[in-house]
């Protein structure tokens, strides 16, 4: 049976267009505010990515930090996001849900604990920042018997031939990082490079869905829309904050960013 992420990806591809992934960090500003925003998110976008606050990021930068500060402020904690996946993942409109985070939370809720956790609430994929192939070659294993998606992360620097070898350890889904900086950074590198550095990574085994992500704003989109998938994170955390200072409703003007972001790569 295909995954949900799979089949995501699948009727991106049938409508001519990349699937459009979302990063929100949970429990952002407060968990009622993050549940709705991914209720908005999920009736516009194919993939919702939900990211665990965490005080020491280290691929994280500046805008979606001050979206995770604000969750643990607030007192956003590992049995709240499970809460706050389980309520959403039971909305009809609810897309496939990847959980993006790092391994010190894993490692201490028990990742047996979490994968069953996991299972329960309805997670589909999960992103681990710091755990690279092949390190996580044993976690990756335990996800797959559990019908969840371990995403691998490719970036520029990653060799031809490890490339090669992450590709064919990959489940449905691969991350390609697009430049060598922290989220949300000025595009450092032309989009033509990026989709040139993609198009060699696709060729390795083009049924695996690959994504884009880091550095994907309005501007930059519609040049990257020959990917399989884009993720647009760092710019909706940005919407947030910005929402927040000025004291309107980040629910709705996330809704209108994504809105702006979809017709640009339809």
């Amino acid at each position: 049976m295909n995954s949900s992420i799979s089949l995501a990806f699948e009727k991106a591809r049938f409508e001519k267009r990349p699937a459009l992934l979302t990063y929100t960090v949970a429990g952002d500003n407060t968990k009622k505010i993050s549940l709705n925003i991914l209720k908005s998110l999920s009736k516009k976008v194919d993939i919702c990515e939900l990211g665990f606050p965490h005080n020491t990021p280290i691929a994280d930068g500046g805008q979606i930090q001050t979206s995770a500060y604000r969750a643990i402020k607030n007192g956003i904690k590992i049995k709240n996001i499970f809460k706050l996946v389980e309520i959403y993942k039971k909305e009809k409109s609810a897309k496939p849900l990847i959980l993006m985070g790092y391994y010190n939370i894993i490692y201490q809720y028990g990742e047996n604990n979490f994968l069953n956790k996991c299972k329960k609430v309805g997670v589909n994929g999960i992103i681990v920042v710091d755990l690279p192939w092949p390190e996580n070659k044993k976690f990756s294993n335990k996800c797959k018997k559990k019908g969840i998606c371990y995403v691998q992360l490719i970036s520029p620097t990653t060799s031809y031939n490890r490339c090669k070898k992450i590709i064919k350890d990959s489940h449905e889904m691969i991350y390609y990082i697009s430049m060598l900086s922290t989220t949300g950074g000025k595009l450092k590198v032309s989009p033509k490079q990026i989709l040139s550095n993609y198009k060699k990574i696709k060729k390795i085994n083009p049924k695996k869905n690959c994504v884009i992500g880091f550095g994907i704003t309005e501007k930059t989109i519609d040049k990257l829309k020959l990917a399989d998938g884009l993720v647009v994170g760092s710019a909706i955390c940005r919407e947030i904050t910005k929402s927040i200072n000025k004291r309107q409703n980040p629910v709705t003007n996330v809704s209108k960013t994504v809105i702006r972001l979809k017709n640009k790569i339809l």
